[in-house]
């Protein structure tokens, strides 16, 4: 097949990782809006896959709030060359992508595979009048797109109460990448303390908040705390100032480092040199952090909701814990620090799950089948009964 990936914003960290497993049978492309000045037109990452960067707009990073006046421009350039070779399916990320994919393939006969990643009736901090209007959006998208992934059951759910048919909800759940995520690798220096990483958001219920208050009846641990937009964007500092103000009002100011903005390629590391990771958000539309701790050989304590449910086995691969309620997390997490032998068993078992049912050959694989049933591919019996087994 011929693959468009649309991905207006900005590319999850996952995508390339999928389209080099895609193209090992398929030719991938994947269009995203030129961010940078310095950006070339086309970058090539790997054979049969190729970076595609439009034009749309200012050649610098904008909020996804901020690219609605710039998705005409970003749609017609893709049926422009969409109408001189046109794509077999296009996947699209994201309301934006969704939004720019259905217009430019407007009466051109192209399947169309939309993933959300999370939705806007999802978001942890309301946004008035825009999130409604991106809620509009979504339901339109949703309803017009031939496959909406859902990354796991709850996801599936939302979106039948948001009027996706149940039909064409396909669950498949974020991958991780295996060869940067594994247990063996070098880590970030440390001291004796016990260690604990939180990752995620660093706004009101992404979890940073519940973990300083936790770390209160975690008596010697260090907690790192990395998460927030890149350094500069908008509100970084109010965020970061109040788990300051936080973590000094619990008395654990000593114990707790606020790393801010860590580059992708460096979270294994920070990962590894960790006893546990923690995340514990209110909502999690895909756990991709549980996932990678999981994939780096560490245990994980993680909240009880969303995409979790479907890869944290709870008192198997980590521990799930209800979100808001620092107590019982410091508890469960206080009595993992001290057992070891607990701790490396739920490491092993979070890496075998993690490598055998979310790498990202096994996710390029269901997401091959469901492009086959949009273009009316027939699959081969073998094929069912391989993925059937292997569930």
């Amino acid at each position: 097949m011929n693959i468009a990936i649309v991905s207006v914003h900005v590319l999850p960290a996952d995508i390339p990782a999928i389209a080099r497993e895609l193209s090992s049978s398929h030719r991938v492309t994947i269009y995203t809006r030129r961010n940078a000045p310095d950006r070339k037109p086309r970058v090539k990452v790997a054979t049969g896959v190729t970076i595609e960067y439009i034009d749309a707009g200012p050649a610098q990073p904008l909020p996804e709030s901020d690219l609605m006046p710039h998705i005409a421009e970003f749609s017609e350039e893709l049926r422009r060359r969409w109408t001189k070779e046109s794509p077999n399916v296009v996947h699209a990320h994201s309301w934006t992508g969704g939004l720019a994919a259905v217009a430019a393939a407007d009466g051109m006969d192209i399947p169309i595979v939309q993933t959300f990643h999370q939705l806007g009736s999802s978001r942890i901090r309301p946004g008035g009048a825009g999130q409604a209007a991106r809620v509009r959006l979504e339901r339109a998208i949703g309803r017009r797109a031939d496959a909406v992934i859902a990354s796991c059951g709850s996801e599936g759910e939302e979106l039948i109460r948001l009027g996706v048919p149940r039909k064409n909800i396909a669950v498949v759940p974020h991958g991780v990448d295996t060869e940067r995520f594994r247990r063996q690798g070098p880590s970030l220096s440390r001291g004796e303390r016990p260690r604990l990483v939180h990752v995620g958001h660093i706004t009101q219920g992404g979890g940073a908040h519940t973990a300083i208050r936790a770390l209160d009846g975690i008596p010697g641990a260090e907690l790192l705390i990395a998460g927030g937009p890149v350094a500069g964007a908008p509100d970084t500092e109010t965020d970061l100032e109040r788990l300051r103000l936080l973590a000094k009002e619990v008395g654990v100011e000593d114990r707790v480092t606020l790393l801010g903005h860590v580059p992708h390629n460096s979270i294994a590391k920070l990962m590894r040199s960790a006893d546990v990771v923690l995340s514990l958000p209110v909502a999690v539309p895909n756990g991709k952090v549980a996932l990678e701790a999981m994939a780096c050989g560490v245990p994980v304590v993680a909240s009880a909701v969303g995409a979790h449910l479907d890869s944290v086995v709870d008192g198997v691969t980590g521990l799930l814990v209800r979100p808001n309620d620092p107590a019982p997390i410091a508890r469960r997490t206080r009595l993992l620090l001290g057992d070891l032998t607990r701790r490396t068993a739920l490491g092993f078992a979070g890496a075998d799950r993690a490598g055998s049912r979310y790498s990202m050959e096994r996710i390029s694989r269901e997401l091959v089948r469901v492009y086959d049933t949009v273009t009316g591919v027939a699959l081969p019996a073998e094929a069912d009964a391989e993925e059937a087994e292997a569930a």
